[in-house]
């Protein structure tokens, strides 16, 4: 994946793009989504990135006024829009007016607040073996198709918490159960136990993802948006 630009595909770094399963760092891609899992109805928190005007990442609302997806998704004029299941329609927009990163973790500052409920960000990593959800609008297939209209999710299961993400930073690599994150997905993500664990940097399309570690930069998040 980086899934840059959505998820650089690991493939790409696994045979080259999000980052290799093996570490090493891909090159940024375009937009991808969840391949497998199944649609989303409802996820306040949910938000679409969008550089240029044209829908490139996945990501959430942390705080009235913060939205986190990922480094390799920060390009041009960046807007978001919050609160709807579909990246092209309904929910908020807002513009984004200033942008912080780490590894391969961005936190966007809107022009605006939004009322939206953030997610729960977590204080440390999720246990190897345990089943953990992620959430995108990345691309539905491994090619040949565009991101998916629709929010989705998946199971996946974490095999590391010691991982690399597309910047070197920790990442949570985990592995396919019903689906498996992919361009478009990029930014979006990881949920274990309620809680935000990760974000998705990198991927090889058929199984593996690394999503960079939360718990890992929490004191950045914390010491830049407040939360």
């Amino acid at each position: 994946m980086r899934l840059r630009s959505t998820l650089a595909v690991l493939t790409t770094a696994l045979a080259g793009v999000l980052v290799a399963a093996s570490g090493a760092t891909a090159a940024p891609a375009g937009p991808q989504p969840i391949i497998g899992g199944s649609t989303v109805s409802s996820a306040p928190w949910a938000a679409a990135v969008f550089s240029n005007g044209s829908f490139t990442c996945s990501g959430s609302v942390i705080a009235a006024q913060w939205v986190l997806t990922a480094r390799h998704c920060v390009s041009g004029t960046m807007s978001v829009r919050v609160g709807s299941v579909y990246y092209a329609s309904g929910g908020t927009t807002r513009t984004v007016s200033a942008s912080y990163t780490r590894n391969d973790l961005a936190l966007l500052r809107l022009a605006s607040t939004v009322t939206n409920t953030p997610v729960s960000l977590a204080g440390s990593n999720p246990p190897v073996g345990s089943t953990n959800t992620i959430y995108g609008w990345g691309m539905t297939c491994y090619s040949g198709c565009g991101a998916s209209n629709q929010l989705k999710t998946a199971s996946v299961r974490v095999t590391s918490t010691n991982a690399s993400d597309a910047y070197g930073g920790q990442a949570i690599r985990s592995t396919r159960v019903n689906g498996n994150a992919w361009r478009g997905d990029s930014g979006g993500p990881q949920f274990y136990d309620g809680r935000q664990v990760g974000v998705a940097s990198t991927a090889d399309g058929s199984s593996i993802q690394n999503y960079g570690s939360v718990a890992y930069n929490r004191a950045w998040i914390t010491s830049t948006a407040g939360v």
